[in-house]
């Protein structure tokens, strides 16, 4: 996991090629203006989501984790709490191959996220998006997902 502000993805660039095509997408492009909804950035291999919803209480959320993509979340406005765990460290559930989604129990530490921030979470790494930090409050955010393989 990382988590860091948008202002030094350029630390990220020696990383990883995907990564890099990625967080220049971030730079180049006016994200905060963007309509939800899906855009291709190098075809099924990068692409990223915009969504608007209202962030919900701890007790609604359940950890996930991917194995065939690597997840960058981005809130562009209102607040997130998001949960991170090492997979190891949780009691794996059900995999759904189809969507690429584990889910899991147990467990681990929570972030916020506000404008202007972002964290990428590996294959490895189980998190838990879309908690309000205190009441429910909507968000709009975006999760560029990033083959990892």
């Amino acid at each position: 996991m990382i988590i860091d502000q948008l202002s030094n993805v350029l630390l990220y660039f020696p990383l990883n090629n995907r990564l890099e095509k990625a967080f220049r997408y971030l730079q180049e492009t006016h994200i905060a203006s963007l309509p939800p909804g899906r855009y291709e950035i190098a075809g099924p291999e990068i692409y990223v989501t915009v969504q608007e919803f209202c962030t919900k209480p701890l007790e609604q959320g359940f950890w996930e984790a991917h194995r065939k993509y690597i997840d960058i979340h981005c809130v562009l406005e209102g607040v997130e709490r998001i949960g991170y765990a090492n997979i190891d460290c949780l009691r794996p559930g059900k995999y759904d191959e189809e969507k690429d989604l584990g889910v899991f129990e147990g467990e681990g530490a929570f972030y916020t996220l506000v404008p202007g921030s972002f964290v990428v979470m590996m294959p490895q790494d189980a998190h838990m998006p879309g908690i309000a930090l205190k009441d429910p409050q909507p968000i709009k955010k975006l999760v560029v997902k990033i083959a990892a393989f």
